[in-house]
């Protein structure tokens, strides 16, 4: 195995940071709809809204695990670039491989987020198709 340089952790900051950024982006996509359901809500007490609310509570609280791993991630690459300044070169190999498995499971997160939010928007069309049906 070659040994690991600073430049190894320091690849992962620009991936890290464009992620964090689209995690953040969707975030921030989701409290805008909260804020538009609950608004709508308190309005007509419409219950089928319900059913996107606790999905979209869902989806929030995947979107936050996904920021916190992707954050510790980041953070333990900065831990291995410390170690590897201090010259613990061992111990900087297993930080580095921990952040690694940090940011394989905020990957892992945002797949099954992807996955929610597909279902989602299916129920969306099924409605749209199902009104259409009606007429």
């Amino acid at each position: 195995m070659e040994e690991l340089t600073l430049t190894t952790p320091a690849l992962l900051f620009s991936a890290i940071s464009l992620i964090m950024l689209a995690y953040t982006n969707r975030f921030l996509a989701y409290a805008a709809v909260i804020r538009n359901l609950h608004g709508i809500y308190l309005e007509k007490k419409d219950t089928s809204l319900l059913r996107q609310i606790k999905n979209l509570k869902l989806r929030l609280n995947l979107t936050r695990w996904m920021q916190i791993f992707g954050i510790s991630s980041l953070l333990f690459c900065v831990l291995t670039m410390f170690l590897i300044y201090v010259h613990l070169h061992t111990t900087a190999v297993w930080v580095f491989g921990f952040a690694l498995v940090l940011l394989i499971v905020s990957l892992a997160l945002l797949i099954k987020e992807i996955q929610i939010s597909a279902q989602a928007l299916q129920y969306h069309i099924a409605d749209i198709e199902e009104h259409l049906e009606k007429k």
